[in-house]
């Protein structure tokens, strides 16, 4: 594991103190973005960063809302993360970046870069079987045609929900 990432998780599990729930999704669709990363041609510091920060704005939007809402976790996810990103020494740019992605993570349309797609596309490999029923195969394989934005999230989503390779 590279430092950046190393920097990262440890931040993120510093941040959630002990929510194993939040902590073990972080580690999923953070594995599942670094699969789809390379043959997407995303940017591994900006995939990273978002994919290990993208829900750091739940306990924040739980306290003030009340609830975890995607809408509210966009809203209240960017500003903690900016203080991580500083903090860990990233670059200005890359910050904007990451926070965009954050801010927009259960948007999609609203941001139309490969970077936002592998994050959004690696979130929906975690949380597919909490939305859908997943036993229903033709509507599962309807769904997974639909909702992901990327050629290699949807193979993956086949192999592991359909058990179908490309």
């Amino acid at each position: 594991m590279d430092t950046t990432k190393t920097a990262l998780i440890t931040a993120m599990e510093t941040y959630f103190k002990g929510d194993t729930k939040r902590i073990r999704h972080a580690h999923s669709v953070t594995k599942y973005a670094e699969e789809i990363l390379e043959p997407e041609g995303g940017n591994y510091s900006i995939v990273i960063g978002a994919a290990v920060l993208h829900d750091i704005g739940i306990h924040a939007a739980e306290e003030k809302y009340g609830s975890a809402a995607g809408k509210y976790q966009e809203k209240e996810g960017p500003p903690i993360a900016r203080r991580i990103l500083t903090g860990l020494g990233f670059e200005s740019s890359q910050i904007e970046e990451i926070c965009e992605i954050i801010a927009h993570h259960h948007s999609p349309g609203k941001i139309d870069t490969p970077n936002f797609k592998i994050l959004y596309d690696a979130d929906w490999l975690v949380n597919l079987r909490d939305e859908y029923n997943i036993q229903d195969r033709d509507k599962l394989g309807n769904i997974i045609s639909k909702v992901f934005l990327t050629p290699s999230g949807k193979a993956l989503a086949k192999e592991i929900y359909l058990q179908e390779d490309e």
